[in-house]
């Protein structure tokens, strides 16, 4: 039944939207009560192998956990592969687990547009870990910092300049910084970058909340270092819930929630309004023969939108 919520939230067509909010109206009640994770990475450092390991271990501590993972889709086909069960075969059989791979579509920021009301709904279902995985680490992926309590970054080391190679506003978002595959002939190489991370967090400004970012070790694979950060991100929800500072970000969440939600409501206007259809071919046509920048071509676009 989750799931055939999830996939309902998920669709595109308008005869199933007023059905998916009333769904997610009356779920609201029942939700909130769970401490949400968001993971990023590089792809490469592991993230599936970390997910299932890490999960694991939290299904075994007697937490019920949800994965909402999300999967690019290809601009040209629109497809997604949406393999993570594949890749979390044992997770995904546990009966205390609920793995979720949904497409990213064209929603920036490596998450699905409805990521929040499949949230919601995991909640109401009774889940009280939500893993969210981002698509990869870039500029955009900060977006999944503003619907998650708590945020890691798993890095890989030995994948070129390792300070400057990572994205800063990803590591100003980062709760825990965690080096994985720390097995094999990795490992003193991984050690040595987490200390020089260590040491560069330091020139970090302090976050709102107070937490000071932590860099972790581990390897999933041989289930080394997993313990440590259930630890680290109990103590963070501990922290910031004896501060204040945890409810006040899933305020602050909902606030993002809202602006963002009139945006796409303002976007999905604008292109189905049957005059703007008409006159953005006729910009299209202006643009390529050169009688028009882009730029104004937008003005008068809007000036048709605001006025017919």
């Amino acid at each position: 039944m989750l799931g055939q919520a999830i996939t309902l939230i998920e669709s595109d067509l308008a005869s199933d939207q007023n059905l998916a909010q009333e769904i997610v109206e009356k779920c609201l009640p029942y939700s909130a009560n769970s401490f949400r994770i968001g993971i990023s990475g590089a792809p490469g450092c592991g993230k599936s192998t970390f997910i299932e390991n890490f999960g694991l271990l939290l299904v075994e501590k007697g937490h019920k956990l949800a994965v909402l993972a999300v999967d690019p889709s290809s601009t040209i086909s629109n497809g997604s592969i949406l393999g993570d069960k594949t890749r979390m075969a044992e997770l995904s059989m546990h009966p205390n687990a609920f793995i979720r791979p949904s497409p990213s579509g064209t929603m920036y920021g490596g998450i699905n547009r409805m990521t929040r009301e499949a949230i919601i709904l995991c909640e109401a279902a009774g889940f009280d870990r939500i893993i969210i995985e981002t698509v990869g680490v870039g500029q955009s992926e900060v977006i999944v910092g503003t619907m998650v309590d708590f945020f890691m970054v798993l890095m890989l080391a030995g994948a070129g300049d390792d300070i400057q190679g990572i994205k800063r506003g990803i590591i100003e978002m980062a709760d825990a910084l965690i080096f994985t595959k720390t097995d094999g002939d990795n490992a003193l190489k991984v050690k040595a970058t987490a200390q020089e991370f260590k040491r560069a967090l330091e020139l970090f400004p302090q976050k709102e909340n107070g937490w000071k970012p932590e860099v972790l070790t581990c390897s999933a694979l041989l289930q080394e270092g997993l313990d440590e950060i259930i630890i680290l991100s109990n103590s963070f929800l501990d922290f910031t819930k004896s501060n204040k500072s945890f409810k006040q970000n899933r305020l602050n969440q909902q606030l993002e929630w809202l602006y963002q939600m009139v945006e796409q409501a303002l976007k999905q206007l604008f292109y189905q309004h049957p005059t703007v259809k008409t006159c953005i071919a006729e910009a299209v046509d202006k643009i390529k023969s050169h009688e028009i920048t882009p730029y104004k071509a937008s003005q008068q676009l809007l000036d048709v939108f605001l006025h017919h």
